[in-house]
């Protein structure tokens, strides 16, 4: 992607004197973006703070490049850590919470002139038949009204529906090299729900109109139209990044396989199956530092 101004997607913000990314706690009057940011080509994000600055000490470890403190210590919204040409950071849970951070993303990045960005979400989903510790690698998106590869919106009061795409090639190459780590991994669409309970027919909530009759005919139905992974992120995910001109994947592993259980394990249990998108992520970005020759310290 050639770089682009701020201005090509928002045109009033030629008539501020400074940009603040207030969620970020960063802005033109206490950041350089160009010095500090102009090398990034790959943000990976997931929901937990905890789990994505894990991931940047592991990165850092494991390419021998230095990592940074938590870039967004101005604020408790979110977390940032850079290792070399690498950003990771949390989204929180749900739609709202991604968007916010993928406008002040996008942001960031053309403040900082940076060019062939690619984003990949490495999280944790439910599976739809699929064991837990599998690695869902997204080859579409399913909206909470099971259309396919479409993210809707609420402005001004209207409907509005924007295309929601992954890109293919990013999920064929982390797909192959899962299975060159012999991961347990499969491909499929990925279900983005508006919460976390009713609309995942959950039958552990505080509300339930619904039995396990019920639950298991929805997921049934899923099953027969490719569905293969259950969050809350995923179309807003693919249809932001799209939207922007960035190219995005997406790389979940199963905590929990709903046709058997609703009820997630403790963290102690699951913490392994956490790393797995990490050891794919982690491979497909060095693998594109290598066959770049790129000098990314």
């Amino acid at each position: 992607m050639p770089a682009s101004s701020i201005n090509d997607f928002h045109p009033i913000a030629s008539a501020q004197p400074d940009d603040y990314l207030p969620h970020l706690g960063l802005s033109t009057l206490n950041t350089d973006f160009q010095a500090q940011f102009n090398d990034v080509k790959f943000v990976c994000t997931g929901g937990s703070s905890g789990r994505m600055s894990e991931y940047a000490k592991l990165f850092s470890a494991l390419a021998n490049v230095p990592s940074s403190g938590n870039l967004c210590n101005r604020t408790d919204r979110f977390v940032m850590y850079k290792t070399g040409p690498v950003l990771w950071v949390n989204h929180g849970i749900g739609m709202p919470s991604l968007s916010i951070l993928l406008c002040e993303l996008f942001k960031l990045l053309r403040l900082a002139c940076c060019t062939d960005v690619q984003f990949i979400r490495v999280g944790t989903c439910g599976g739809v038949d699929v064991k837990p510790g599998t690695v869902i690698i997204s080859e579409g998106v399913v909206n909470a009204a099971l259309e396919k590869n479409k993210f809707v919106q609420w402005i001004q009061g209207k409907q509005v529906k924007r295309d929601a795409l992954l890109d293919a090639q990013m999920g064929n190459d982390l797909f192959s090299i899962a299975v060159g780590l012999n991961l347990p991994a499969e491909r499929g669409l990925t279900l983005s729900t508006d919460d976390f309970y009713e609309g995942q027919m959950r039958l552990d909530g505080a509300f339930c109109d619904y039995g396990n009759e019920e639950k298991l005919a929805f997921l049934g139905h899923l099953i027969q139209i490719g569905v293969k992974n259950i969050e809350m992120e995923s179309t807003c995910f693919a249809a932001m990044i799209h939207r922007a001109k960035y190219s995005a994947a997406i790389c979940c592993v199963v905590l929990v396989n709903r046709m058997e259980m609703d009820t997630l394990m403790l963290r102690e249990f699951h913490a392994e199956f956490e790393k797995r998108p990490f050891e794919i992520v982690s491979r497909y970005i060095l693998n594109k530092i290598s066959s770049s020759n790129s000098d990314f310290v």
